[in-house]
């Protein structure tokens, strides 16, 4: 799974410019001035072939005990936890303050793997003015401008070379045949771990416990009709005794690595809390991830016939872009309507590794333009000439042609929808992408 790194440090020292430098994005909002970032923001990024999860976290008092700061306090600890490895971000303008020594206090007592960062740092080439913060006792400097990405490379080989990570091209990534990895993902309190608990208790799924990673991610394989799945734990599911315990609250980076480890996401929605923009930024984040999905509404016994009428509607509008999905209401507690959800489970694996031939794809293509022609662009019509699969989990299919980068959108629908009804491709997200073969007399007509 990803490593995680979090920012750490007390208000305006540039953690946000530092964030958005190393994902490469302006998600987190930068500004001149204290206390703008309150809660965690998670972030992609990648050095070299490695790719990490990155958190950026408000200014850090430790020792706040009211308010807003207090709120901050919390949430940047719990970033801590959640983190393989800490950026502790001080100003190298500004020096070393009091508060820069209680966070580092904060930081030893923990023991988390720590790198320090000097940000503001441009034009101090002595580096005379950073030995200051040797007093923190953490060890090197890092020199570093976010504004101006100066050091940012060098930092973050750093930071990944405290959790010695293997290299990419080492890793075993041969999977076992047959077994479906499956993540139950959703906002707190919507019931995963009762429908965890339900499978686990009520269904006699064969379960044992396998040894987690350095990051602690459990997973419990278990047998149904002869199908065997995988669980990736996203609800701080751990073993008692000899008896599973569900925790509700866990963290966003669980999620993120559940999704990025499995086949197949379960999307699990709360029919009496209706979709929230958490929802669709989980939905949407398995959908990037080219993960096949399931939906699921639980507590559907909990609400009236009204209420199912709006709660439908909200999941078209709000979930529309994952209408390739089945959608299923179900009820954890009186275990209703979970046989056809392991359905949807199965369908939604096999649809995201079907093979699909050449012939019968380029045949599909044909017919489709015959039916209807890709829209002109100009003096320019797109003239799809053949297809064949270029991907698996999720499905790729390439098209080739001429003059294809005037192909619209609707069009790429248009030929999707062909597509995911003659091979059956429910439960899956499908990339479809357009290559322009090359005229050999272009360059000679230039001459």
């Amino acid at each position: 799974m990803k490593p995680v790194v979090a920012l750490v440090g007390r208000a305006n020292v540039g953690k946000s410019t530092l964030f958005n430098r190393m994902t490469q994005s302006r998600d987190a909002i930068v500004a001149d001035f204290a206390g703008l970032t309150r809660d965690r923001h998670y972030g992609n990024a990648k050095q070299g072939k490695h790719e990490f999860i990155v958190i950026d976290t408000g200014g850090f008092e430790p020792d706040a005990d009211t308010g807003i700061y207090q709120e901050m306090a919390k949430q940047t600890r719990q970033a801590v936890a959640e983190a393989d490895v800490v950026i502790f971000v001080v100003d190298a303008r500004a020096g070393l303050s009091s508060q820069d020594h209680d966070i580092a206090k904060f930081l030893r007592r923990l023991g988390k793997p720590t790198v320090l960062s000097a940000n503001k740092a441009e034009g101090m080439t002595d580096g005379t003015r950073l030995a200051e913060f040797f007093e923190l006792g953490l060890g090197e400097v890092n020199g570093v401008s976010a504004a101006h990405g100066q050091g940012i490379r060098s930092l973050v080989e750093e930071a990944l070379g405290l959790l010695n990570l293997p290299d990419v091209d080492d890793v075993d990534i041969v999977e076992e045949q047959g077994v479906i990895k499956l993540a139950v993902a959703g906002r707190p309190n919507v019931g995963k771990s009762t429908l965890i608990n339900t499978w686990l208790g009520e269904e006699r799924l064969v379960a044992f416990d396998l040894p987690g990673t350095t990051r602690d991610a459990i997973t419990v394989p278990f047998e149904r009709d002869g199908q065997r799945f995988e669980l990736i734990d996203t609800a701080g599911l751990r073993r008692k005794g000899k008896v599973f315990e569900a925790i509700e609250k866990f963290s966003v980076v669980k999620t993120l690595q559940a999704i990025e480890s499995a086949n197949v996401v379960l999307l699990l929605l709360d029919a009496t809390q209706g979709v929230t923009d958490q929802d669709a930024h989980i939905a949407g984040y398995a959908l990037e991830s080219g993960r096949a999905m399931v939906v699921a509404v639980n507590k559907w016994d909990a609400i009236d016939s009204y209420q199912r009428d709006q709660l439908q509607r909200s999941i078209e509008i709000r979930l529309s872009f994952l209408k390739f999905a089945n959608l299923h209401m179900i009820s954890a507690t009186r275990r209703q309507g979970l046989g056809p959800v392991w359905a949807s489970i199965v369908q939604a694996y096999k649809a995201a590794n079907c093979k699909m031939s050449t012939p019968v794809l380029t045949r599909l293509l044909l017919e489709a333009v015959q039916f209807q022609a890709p829209q002109r662009a100009g003096m320019y019509r797109p003239k799809p000439r053949y297809a064949h699969q270029g991907g698996m989990n999720p499905p790729v299919i390439i098209v080739h042609g001429n003059s294809l980068e005037h192909v619209t959108d609707s069009y790429r629908r248009f030929l999707e929808g062909r597509f995911r009804k003659e091979f059956n491709l429910v439960g899956t997200p499908m990339r479809i992408e357009m290559k322009t073969s090359h005229n050999p007399f272009s360059d000679k007509a230039k001459d």
